[in-house]
């Protein structure tokens, strides 16, 4: 994996120490432990304290190679965490009952004592809810878990059941690895906020966590916790059943599902689709990117029909892998811990439904040729009033949009898509089935398995686009067509070496038959 040359400099915070500001320095490199130890030596706290960091505005800050910058007018506070927020919260409620105890010993007069009581304690639970850390609630979303989590399993040892006929997983079961659903906020500075909406975003750079909390942020940044009146929680635990509910290949992972998603945000800004679509049809596009590959087992629908799967004989061979993702999306949604339109009418939510299944059908590159020229048909003379077509052609534009972004983000996933192709390949190969030549570690390179698939599959598609939207050009089209050139000057290389070493295997035969 390549990486830019910032990613060397040294990272520098400001502190907050005493009310003096405090500058520190740190290798974007150190671990978690080095840098923690660093803050305990500039903020004069003994190295072995657990510590936190928080912002001005009370948020808590990672403490990892990954955390935001900050300035001297914006300064992070080092906390011991023996003297918390939660201590500060039993240090108070003991308070407000020895105050109590002492004016009941004192008065008895019992109805005033209740009235007095009964105000300080829900003053302080107000305090303790809009800081994140109500016993009460955090007691109840562990149950919550709890049940989500046991019916999780029952529907299919700890992920949604993959029907397929040979059992991919590596055996362990997968479960929540948190005990409440709800992950580090991380503070995501403005320069982060601004990147999310841009192709050339940097995936590689972020723990799950971090892209959850950023899914997260584009829900609420494109207005649709609001729109469709989600509970804050809910669309945690969405999310986190999403994220659970991918395994772990080498391209078909949560990384590519986040990948995809923000994609899907940064094209939503790049073609101020806001102005063109409801915040419904928004809605619909960001959680169908979420989902449009959920429970993927890394074998594709060449596979599945040919080796008669059961998810091929469920779907009839028809888009096995599709139909699947969509079962295991709405499985995941008909839970009512996690069903993030709960509050959508039913009639509306049919509607959402249907269009969300339409789109993650869509992905499906068997179809790629029909979706296409259906869509070159309308895009000269298009009605936004029915934009159906264009949501189909924008999830599929996402799904394969790796070469859009900078080479040193694109080029790892071609690594890791050929590493899937020949799990995929060496399998067909041991059960005689029939194997294609671009999977095949034996005939495929680099170079030819991106410049066809390049040349006549994303160039067209995405010029196509460019017809409705002309401001994508510079960003998506043209890294479309230097990628296109870099790869078959990759190839000539690759031919003028193979040309070499034949001329000298010719040569040396010719010298062996003069002798």
């Amino acid at each position: 994996m390549g990486s830019s040359s910032s990613s060397y400099a040294p990272k520098t915070i400001y502190l907050d120490v005493d009310g003096k500001v405090q500058k520190v320095v740190f290798s974007r490199h150190c671990s978690p432990c080095d840098i923690k130890e660093l803050l305990c030596s500039s903020s004069h706290i003994a190295r072995n304290t657990a510590i936190m960091m928080v912002d001005p505005e009370g948020a808590l800050v990672s403490i990892d190679p990954t955390m935001p910058t900050n300035s001297p007018n914006f300064l992070y506070k080092v906390v011991p965490l023996s003297t918390g927020q939660l201590g500060e919260k039993e240090d108070m409620f003991q308070n407000v009952l020895s105050q109590v105890a002492d004016q009941f010993s004192r008065a008895f007069r019992i109805n005033e004592l209740k009235t007095e009581v009964t105000n300080r304690l829900a003053m302080l639970e107000k305090r303790v809810e809009l800081e994140g850390l109500k016993v009460v609630e955090i007691e109840k979303c562990k149950n919550d878990l709890k049940k989500l989590r046991d019916e999780m399993t029952s529907r299919g040892g700890g992920r949604v059941n993959c029907p397929c006929k040979y059992n991919f997983d590596d055996g362990k079961k997968v479960t929540p690895r948190r005990d409440v659903p709800n992950y580090p906020k991380y503070t995501l500075s403005q320069e982060t906020v601004e990147a999310l909406k841009k192709p050339t975003f940097d995936v590689w750079h972020w723990e799950h966590n971090e892209m959850l909390s950023c899914l997260e942020y584009m829900y609420h940044d494109l207005g649709l916790v609001k729109e469709f009146n989600m509970n804050p929680i809910t669309l945690k635990r969405w999310l986190l059943a999403i994220q659970e509910n991918y395994r772990s290949n080498p391209f078909h992972n949560f990384r590519h599902c986040f990948c995809v998603s923000q994609m899907m945000y940064g094209m939503i800004h790049l073609c101020n689709l806001q102005e063109k679509l409801t915040l419904t049809d928004m809605g619909i596009l960001m959680t169908a990117a979420v989902c449009h590959d959920l429970d993927h087992p890394g074998y594709n629908n060449t596979y599945q029909i040919n080796a008669h799967t059961e998810l091929a004989v469920r779907y009839n061979d028809i888009s096995p892998l599709e139909n699947h993702h969509c079962a295991v999306a709405f499985q995941i949604l008909s839970l009512p811990e996690c069903n993030i339109f709960a509050n959508v009418d039913p009639e509306a939510f049919k509607q959402i439904r249907q269009t969300i299944i339409t789109l993650i059908l869509a992905t499906d590159m068997a179809r790629h040729g029909e979706i296409l020229d259906s869509f070159k048909q309308k895009v000269d003379n298009f009605d936004f009033t029915n934009e159906e077509h264009l949501k189909m052609v924008l999830i599929k534009c996402c799904d394969i949009s790796n070469e859009v972004r900078p080479t040193e983000v694109a080029e790892p996933w071609v690594d890791c898509l050929l590493e899937e192709y020949f799990m995929q390949s060496d399998r067909e190969k041991s059960e005689g089935l029939p194997v294609a030549p671009f999977m095949d570690r034996d005939k495929v390179t680099k170079p030819t398995a991106q410049i066809g698939f390049i040349k006549f599959v994303l160039i067209p598609m995405f010029e196509t686009v460019m017809k409705l939207f002309p401001q994508i050009e510079e960003i998506m089209v043209q890294p479309l067509r230097d990628s296109r050139d870099h790869y078959e000057e990759l190839k000539q290389i690759d031919d003028a070496m193979t040309e070499g070493s034949s001329f000298v295997i010719t040569l040396r035969k010719d010298f062996k038959t003069c002798e």
